[in-house]
């Protein structure tokens, strides 16, 4: 870091510049890591029999870059998400609270296995705990 020597009355004060700091986004590995981790999530979701039958349906390309674009702007990272809000895209699915908890168990699951540093995983489980009302049908926090 650059430091600046500023004289005042004959007293020299050394100030540091401070970085401009890193995002998640940016300490994981940018978009490439983001979509290995996509990747990750969605190969263990779709294994997964209590949650495979929500995609059935699902155009998965689309899926997978929906999730990278969202969880791009979770970490910090540009904001390019044009999909719809959450609310719009879960509600008629009518997900109950195990399987939003399921879900979240395995993204923190693929992010550990990833490497990501605790802190920002813990982050992401504050995101997700934050927009469960958005997601579980009618709301319902029983449970969680």
């Amino acid at each position: 870091m650059p430091r600046i020597p500023l004289m005042t009355e004959g007293i020299t004060v050394t100030v540091t510049e401070e970085s401009t700091p890193v995002s998640h986004f940016e300490r994981i590995g940018g978009a490439s890591s983001v979509k290995a981790a996509v990747e990750l999530f969605y190969e263990r979701v779709l294994a997964d029999p209590e949650l495979v039958d929500y995609f059935a349906e699902v155009e998965m390309s689309g899926q997978r870059r929906h999730l990278a674009q969202m969880l791009t702007v979770v970490l910090g990272g540009p904001n390019a998400y044009t999909g719809r809000d959450l609310a719009s895209a879960h509600q008629p699915l009518n997900i109950p609270v195990a399987h939003y908890a399921k879900v979240g168990a395995h993204l923190t699951a693929t992010l550990t296995q990833l490497g990501v540093p605790g802190d920002i995983v813990t982050d992401v489980q504050a995101v997700l705990a934050q927009v469960q009302d958005q997601v579980v049908a009618g709301g319902d926090r029983a449970g969680a």
